[in-house]
């Protein structure tokens, strides 16, 4: 007797224990929560209530509103001086992810400015050297 409601696994072609699964899940969200909860003390204790971007200031009655943003975007990355992390406010944060994912969207288009493209993103690569000249300059007294 099999369930027909119950999905199954892409590639095995077996049913999906969908209690498992529920389980798996729910652990894996709790030891995040677990984890958000310890390096955002650390974080708040570290560094003044103050968005890192907009400059907003938090007090206890607004500081649900205070998040702890990631530099490396590696949400595992917690070193106990603070170092990967800045304290956002909610609106700031989602931008700074928004902004992240544009980047990776860019990068997959084969548009990363970091990757040869111009800045402009125009494919045209700047030649022109200011300072070329400029160790000649110094040696020569003028």
């Amino acid at each position: 007797m099999t369930d027909s409601s119950n999905p199954r696994h892409a590639r095995t072609g077996k049913h999906i224990d969908l209690g498992k699964l529920d389980r798996v899940v729910a652990q894996a969200r709790q030891a995040r929560e677990e984890r958000a909860a310890g390096y955002r003390d650390q974080a708040l204790k570290l560094y003044p209530w103050v968005c890192g971007r907009c400059g907003r200031e938090f007090d206890h009655q607004n500081l649900r509103e205070l998040t702890v943003h990631h530099k490396d975007m590696d949400h595992d990355n917690n070193p106990q001086d603070g170092s990967n992390w800045e304290l956002l406010c909610l609106y700031c944060h989602d931008n700074e992810h928004q902004k992240y994912e544009e980047h990776l969207a860019a990068i997959a288009a084969g548009r990363a400015g970091a990757g040869g493209a111009g800045a402009a993103g125009n494919g045209k690569v700047a030649t022109h050297k200011p300072f070329g000249d400029l160790a000649a300059l110094l040696k020569g007294g003028g």
